[in-house]
């Protein structure tokens, strides 16, 4: 697996272009351990301007000092409130890191080993919790002049949203299995009480499947268009009660494990598992399910994908979705800013609002919200067992050819989603959508 690069200047601008100093040699010297021919922009941190670097001091000093957690730096001072044990080893590269591409740069940090935490779900869930203020309200009006920009080729056209799936997706289906359950189910699960446990993950993962599908209305006889395979568990049981099902995928990896999966289980003439856009998608289904598909399309193509869903769906039938949403007023915050999950995780990917969804069905389809089912913590519960499990099998993970920086970078990515459930930042919700007129 190789990380995405961007190119690393050998002079630091803000010094004239000319020689760097002693101080900002040691800065960006490589750290131990890490790639850099994977990972080229984790192996240094990048040159920028003091002035730039002493600001994001000031502004990361300022925000840990008003939150419950303490934030030691190289072991001697500590700013914060008290909480959750944020250690940061190297504070020069992690402000540099801040200073130069702000959350990227925290994300970059934590995957150098820079700074580390015994409680790194706390850690996030606190900074999760306040994200909204920890950047002064005027520099926030400012976000277009500092903020990093979603790249050009990223986009979810036709050509890139393959790419995008494909970094993610196809990344090992070996991968996958060692951290999540036998159904391969990649999702929000939903349980009947907490804590949750590991042996209780597959049911769980079923009742969450079963509740979309009676959603839908879908039974014997019903055709079933899937929009997002996974490795298959939900046209699995979907097919089982006598559902004809197509499902599309744009993961070649996903598909060949998906069909295996479908013949072992008798029910190869019932599923259709095809490689294909779900713009391409032609025909007229009693119902449409798509689980936590939204999330990768993209906002420019929102509009387009609920056309589709409208377009597919026969008279009277049912849409169900399951999506993950994150609060309005931050999502239209920041939208065209560009992530350390874009960058590392889902390239081109954007969490929707419920209230972005709304405008755009009502804006461009004749689609309604009859039900909105919405259960966040069932999903920072799954998130902790698949973070878990993944820790535990460091090794395995390691003899599939994923290095020591990878497993920071999923371990932080696994982390970082459970801390936003366990805040409220993010919640998970089942949606039923009709036609306005066969409401």
């Amino acid at each position: 697996m190789k990380a995405p690069t961007s190119s690393t200047p050998s002079v630091d601008p803000a010094h004239g272009g000319g020689a760097v100093p002693a101080q900002t040699r040691a800065a960006t010297t490589p750290f131990a351990g890490v790639d850099p021919d994977r990972w080229p922009d984790v192996a240094r941190p990048p040159r920028s301007s003091g002035v730039r670097t002493a600001v994001a001091e000031r502004l990361v000093r300022h925000a840990l000092a008003r939150l419950p957690l303490r934030a030691r730096l190289a072991g001697r001072d500590s700013v914060g409130l008290g909480g959750p044990l944020m250690e940061i080893r190297r504070p020069d590269a992690f402000f540099r890191r801040i200073g130069a591409s702000g959350l990227i740069g925290f994300g970059e940090s934590y995957m150098a080993g820079e700074w580390d935490s015994p409680d790194l779900v706390g850690v996030l869930t606190v900074l999760a919790g306040n994200a909204a203020g920890l950047v002064p309200a005027p520099l926030q009006k400012l976000r277009g002049l500092w903020a990093l920009r979603q790249p050009a080729a990223q986009a979810n056209t036709p050509e890139g949203a393959r790419d995008n799936i494909s970094h993610h997706y196809d990344l090992s289906n070996d991968l996958f299995a060692l951290f999540l359950d036998d159904t391969l189910t990649y999702s929000a699960a939903v349980f009947r009480g907490f804590p949750a446990e590991q042996g209780l993950l597959p049911a769980a993962q079923h009742r969450k499947i079963d509740r979309l599908l009676d959603l839908a209305g879908v039974g014997d006889g019903t055709e079933l268009l899937e929009i997002g395979t996974g490795w298959g568990e939900l046209a699995v049981r979907a097919a089982a009660r006598g559902a004809r099902v197509t499902t599309l995928t744009l993961s070649r990896e996903q598909q060949e494990l998906a069909r295996g999966r479908i013949r072992e289980a008798g029910l190869q003439d019932r599923v259709d598992v095809r490689l294909r856009d779900y713009r391409d998608v032609t025909g007229e289904y009693d119902a449409v399910v798509s689980v936590e598909m939204i999330e990768a399309v993209g906002e420019e193509f929102w509009p387009e994908y609920f056309r589709t869903l409208e377009r597919c769906l026969a008279p009277g039938g049912r849409i169900a979705l399951q999506a993950i949403t994150m609060p309005d007023d931050r999502m239209l915050a920041s939208r065209s800013t560009y992530t350390w999950i874009q960058k590392y995780i889902f390239p081109g990917g954007l969490l929707p609002s419920t209230e972005a969804m709304e405008r755009v069905t009502a804006g461009h389809t004749s689609l309604r919200t009859e039900r909105r089912d919405s259960f966040g913590a069932h999903y920072a519960e799954t998130l902790r067992l698949w973070r878990e499990r993944f820790g535990e099998r460091a090794a395995e993970v390691d003899a599939l050819g994923f290095d020591a920086t990878f497993r920071r970078m999923w371990t932080f990515y696994l982390a970082y989603s459970e801390a936003g459930f366990r805040s409220g930042y993010l919640d998970v919700q089942q949606i039923l959508l009709t036609r306005e007129d066969t409401a």
